[in-house]
């Protein structure tokens, strides 16, 4: 159907009416958006109701009245006389409730036209943000997976040096286990048993040589709390003996503070 037959087939007015389903104002609002002229003339009609609406009114005419009367002469006592007096019909109250319902009609549809367009609008954003929640979703697993399987990889490689870590007289019932790859300078750490850190404090993890005991710092945990897994990695360029994790400021510490030594563990070997 083109867009003159679509005006004149009746449907613009039952959609200023509010006479319509919801997916018949959909496709009338969509022909409007497509078609100017179809637009233009849903403004006609609803112009149109306007003025049916205004010339329905009651208005007083006392003013207009006593105007004819200046300009006729007229006096009180003329009134008076027995003037022959053509009688006119008074106007049948119908039409102007009428005027009134098409105006409330018209007032509805535009309402109900704005409000259904909005709550469009605000579904299809609704849409638009859970798609994007679930491609990042979907995003963040295949990378988590495609790091776990990374991660598999190292840690079966046959020349990995696997360093357990025990609880240390603060925390004895703290954990940890250094995974040492001396081809890569890189060690993974599994902090999974070490306690959550407090406020203003982060493990510090120590790469240490035994004789005489020189410790050097690998690096801080700062995402610890953050991290679901609690497996970490840093590089170490170090002939390690041992390795050890302590409890430091934010930030870090130049030496490790041995008070605060939560895991503490030696090398096996050191080919």
């Amino acid at each position: 159907m083109n867009s003159n037959e679509y005006i004149t087939s009746g449907i613009l007015e039952l959609y200023i009416a509010g006479a319509l389903s919801e997916k018949e104002n959909e496709a009338v609002f969509a022909m409007m958006q497509m078609h100017p002229e179809v637009m233009q003339e849903v403004f006609s009609i609803e112009t149109a109701i306007v003025q049916l609406t205004a010339a329905t009114a009651h208005k007083d005419t006392s003013d207009v009245y006593e105007a004819i009367k200046k300009e006729l002469n007229l006096s009180d006592r003329d009134e008076e006389k027995d003037v022959k007096v053509i009688p006119i019909q008074e106007r049948n109250p119908i039409f102007l409730y009428l005027g009134w319902v098409a105006s409330i009609v018209l007032a509805i549809g535009l309402i109900y036209s704005v409000l259904k367009t909005d709550g469009l609008q605000s579904e299809i954003e609704v849409v638009k943000s859970e798609r994007e929640a679930l491609k990042e979703q979907i995003y963040k697993a295949n990378s988590d997976l495609t790091a776990a399987t990374e991660l598999l990889s190292v840690l079966r490689t046959k020349d990995i040096i696997s360093v357990p870590l025990g609880g240390q007289a603060v925390s004895p019932t703290s954990y940890a286990k250094v995974y040492w790859d001396k081809n890569t300078n890189s060690v993974y750490l599994d902090l999974q048993g070490l306690p959550e850190p407090p406020e203003g404090k982060v493990y510090q993890v120590w790469s240490l040589t035994l004789n005489p005991l020189t410790p050097t710092s690998l690096g801080v945990i700062e995402e610890f709390s953050t991290d679901k897994d609690k497996v970490f990695d840093l590089k170490n360029t170090n002939e390690s003996q041992a390795f050890g994790i302590t409890l430091e400021p934010e930030g870090g510490s130049e030496s490790p503070t041995m008070e605060q030594l939560y895991t503490l563990g030696v090398v096996a070997s050191n080919p």
